[in-house]
């Protein structure tokens, strides 16, 4: 138990210095500061030096982060709001989604990758990603404007459709596909009504008679997320969409903005951690040909997703398309957590495997410079880019 604990507090310490002096060096470079946290991971995981061969640990730290994220976009949604924006942003995402799983599919297949490996990267690489796009978004504009509303709600589809797609590539039958797909609709649909009791009932009333005292208001709104979220992991939904719940719940009380304040330090710190993961977990020793396919697809990507969203944006008679389309243009955490799910079921080889995460991280890289280069976020360099 103390070797344990010990491992845990140097894993802990190796990152966040790494993460710390990567960063003042990235920043002295006037380089977006995530990219740090992938750099370090990359340097520490097996790719790099090797001192953390075994990151399961901070994968699972990681996302921690990501659940306080959601949590925390939740807190500041209003659920009849939510509801409109999916009814419109519904084809929207559907409609560029194919296009990308097609675009995927069709690139995959002229490699020479196998039908299985070009259908699950296809699969992987048609979301964009929740956390960068939440992360290199200022506040302000995530919830009170219009941008950030329509990119919330087809962030919110598509990681809706990520955990359908994840569950049935343990399904076999297209009968057994319906069965649940329709059973994660009632499995939702009751979480939010429990969700909506709970906070009605039980909730409000502590949080009106114990409001003076922030350190409860800060213990229980985060209780409330992580009970959630276990109980949407444990009906087969994910953690994220269980904290993506509560905090929706609460949104109904004025009290949902100071909880997200209290949050928001604690969800920056995870949110480290996760960048570092994702840099960790790549494996690019093997030097394939298929690792040069992925990096030369992820740029494509890049531009094919900016123009599939800006031509659908249009459509919809959107403003401010191109920025919208830039902050939605790289792939999604969600295809990794994917493809390693289809790795583990024998549906995508190891070449499969590496094209995707060339391909993610490439999208990552260069998505990141381009927002944080063209339009303000929390991170930016130059100043009169920089909004939180």
């Amino acid at each position: 138990m103390l070797n344990e604990l010990q491992t845990m507090i140097f894993e802990l310490g190796i990152i966040v210095v790494s993460s710390a002096l990567l960063g003042t060096l990235f920043l002295y470079a006037r380089q977006p500061i995530i990219l740090a946290y992938i750099a370090a991971g990359i340097l520490l995981g097996p790719s790099g030096f090797g001192l953390l061969n075994d990151n399961d640990r901070i994968i699972q730290f990681g996302q921690f982060g990501v659940i306080l994220l959601l949590f925390l976009l939740g807190l500041n949604l209003q659920p009849f709001k939510l509801i409109s924006l999916f009814q419109e942003s519904a084809l929207i995402t559907l409609g560029t989604c194919c296009l990308f799983f097609l675009v995927t599919l069709g690139f995959g297949w002229t490699i020479g990758l196998s039908l299985g490996d070009a259908l699950v990267a296809a699969a992987a690489l048609m979301f964009s990603s929740t956390v960068i796009g939440l992360k290199l978004i200022p506040t302000t504009t995530l919830h009170h404007q219009r941008l950030g509303e329509v990119m919330t709600s087809v962030l919110l589809i598509q990681d809706m459709l990520a955990i359908i797609v994840i569950l049935f590539l343990n399904v076999r039958t297209p009968d057994a596909m319906v069965s649940a797909f329709v059973l994660i609709l009632l499995k939702l649909a009751l979480l939010c009504l429990l969700a909506y009791l709970g906070v009605r009932y039980l909730v409000l009333p502590l949080f009106r008679r114990f409001d003076v005292i922030q350190e409860y208001t800060f213990v229980a709104a985060l209780a409330w997320c992580l009970l959630w979220a276990e109980t949407a992991h444990l009906a087969g939904l994910s953690y994220e969409i269980g904290a993506f719940v509560a905090g929706l719940s609460i949104a109904i009380s004025r009290v949902s903005q100071a909880i997200s304040l209290h949050l928001k330090p604690l969800r920056e710190f995870f949110l480290i951690l996760f960048f570092f993961a994702v840099g960790a977990k790549m494996e690019f020793t093997r030097g394939d040909v298929v690792l040069l396919w992925g990096c030369l697809f992820g740029v494509i990507l890049i531009l094919v997703k900016a123009l599939g969203f800006a031509f659908a944006l249009k459509l919809a008679q959107e403003k401010a398309t191109w920025e919208l389309s830039a902050r939605l243009s790289q792939a999604s955490e969600f295809s990794l957590l994917l493809a390693y799910t289809a790795l583990t079921a024998g549906l995508v080889s190891d070449q499969g495997m590496l094209f995707i995460q060339a391909a993610t991280l490439t999208t990552f890289i260069l998505s990141t410079y381009w927002v944080v280069s063209r339009f303000p976020t929390p991170i930016s360099s130059a100043k009169n880019l920089r909004r939180d």
